[in-house]
């Protein structure tokens, strides 16, 4: 039976194998393309070298400033990011030095900033260096170098705000240690009152100071009794501590 309806599904089954063909055609090609070659080991090796190269350059310019501290991390970063290039073996032979100089500078900063210089007006010209004991916190005591135009050259101990002070009769002693080396030096009270106590041949202490580390002093306080006090007083410089003006 020829109807108008099979007729039509007739001459539409071509049409509809070439349309349905060429969508599973389009989807085929629309799919995400292989991923790229991985590359060669040479091209690695070949782009960590020019990598390195880079920051040995920024490295030598550092050197090249004298700037040992910055030029420490970027050595260390190039030995262990690109092990194995021409710009790590060139690293290695002076970085074990640069890393030494960098830990004694980043030293020798800390130290220093350990101490504080002033110069005032104190009923009279006064300059002073002045250092906490360790560690540091609201009961610290000061070691105090002064300068005074009127006073002239003291060395004392400033116990902190709110404190009694020391406990000293007439001229006692004081046992300190210098880089470990026990001695005794007298120290008195100040007649004013205040709470320090003043150690006695201040420029002989500060000679002795100037060349040692550390120093601790075993005092007793009235607040506190009995306890140890440690400067470390290795940062200190002379050259900031204002002379008294020549008569």
């Amino acid at each position: 039976m020829d109807t108008p309806a099979i007729r039509f599904a007739t001459r539409s089954f071509p049409f509809l194998v070439a349309v349905t063909a060429c969508m599973l055609i389009s989807a085929c090609s629309q799919q995400a393309p292989p991923p790229p070659a991985a590359p060669s080991a040479s091209a690695l090796a070949t782009a960590n070298a020019a990598a390195a190269d880079k920051e040995l350059k920024l490295y030598q310019q550092m050197l090249a400033e004298h700037s040992e501290t910055l030029a420490a991390p970027v050595g260390e970063e190039i030995v262990q990011k690109y092990p194995g290039t021409p710009a790590a073996a060139e690293v290695q032979k002076t970085l074990p030095q640069i890393q030494a100089n960098a830990k004694a500078k980043a030293e020798h900063d800390r130290l220093a900033n350990l101490w504080y210089y002033q110069t005032a007006n104190m009923g009279g010209e006064q300059s002073t260096a002045s250092t906490y004991s360790e560690p540091r916190s609201a009961n610290s005591v000061r070691l105090v170098l002064r300068r005074h135009v009127k006073w002239g050259e003291s060395v004392y101990l400033f116990a902190p705000d709110g404190s009694k002070g020391f406990l000293c009769k007439d001229l006692c002693n004081v046992v300190m240690r210098f880089d470990g080396k026990r001695e005794a030096w007298k120290a008195y009270l100040p007649k004013t009152g205040e709470p320090a106590m003043f150690i006695n041949d201040n420029k002989r202490f500060i000679a002795a100071m100037q060349k040692v580390r550390v120093i601790e002093m075993d005092v007793t306080t009235k607040d506190r009794g009995k306890q140890t006090l440690k400067f470390e007083v290795g940062g200190y410089d002379p050259s900031k501590f204002t002379p008294l003006p020549k008569k």
